[in-house]
């Protein structure tokens, strides 16, 4: 497991577009992944509001249900998105950092499932939630 923990934290913080975004790997579990995008204001969708753009959250919950399809117990060798479904609940507050934390809670033999809430500082109401399904490649000799 330590070694897919290893590969999630290089993919976060060296992939250039997530570097660009400022996202954070907060924590990292068995098949749970929080990853926070601090407030910036490059990334203001409406500037009358300073709500962040709702690309910028749409990336954070796809990168951390990656991740946490990547630290699942069954140890994928690599995973891509299938399918992304967010609802947006509410704008985000201006001026508060945005954290998903995304679980990975069924995996088949080719296909993860995940869950993940995105929530700014008022954890009780969340400003969006997703469910998702990623491919998932089977470590080397894990193939059956």
């Amino acid at each position: 497991m330590t070694d897919n923990k290893q590969k999630v934290r290089d993919f976060i913080e060296g992939l250039p577009h997530l570097k660009a975004l400022g996202m954070e790997l907060e924590a990292l579990e068995d098949g749970v992944a929080t990853v926070a995008l601090p407030y910036d204001t490059r990334l203001i969708g409406d500037p009358a509001t300073g709500v962040i753009h709702g690309g910028a959250v749409s990336t954070l919950m796809d990168t951390a249900s990656g991740a946490s399809v990547m630290c699942h117990a069954s140890q994928p060798a690599s995973t891509a998105t299938i399918d992304l479904r967010i609802d947006y609940m509410r704008p985000a507050t201006a001026g508060q950092r945005i954290t998903a934390r995304a679980e990975c809670y069924h995996v088949t033999r080719s296909v993860a499932f995940v869950r993940v809430i995105a929530t700014d500082e008022d954890k009780s109401r969340p400003v969006a939630t997703a469910t998702g399904a990623f491919t998932i490649e089977p470590a080397q000799g894990d193939a059956k």
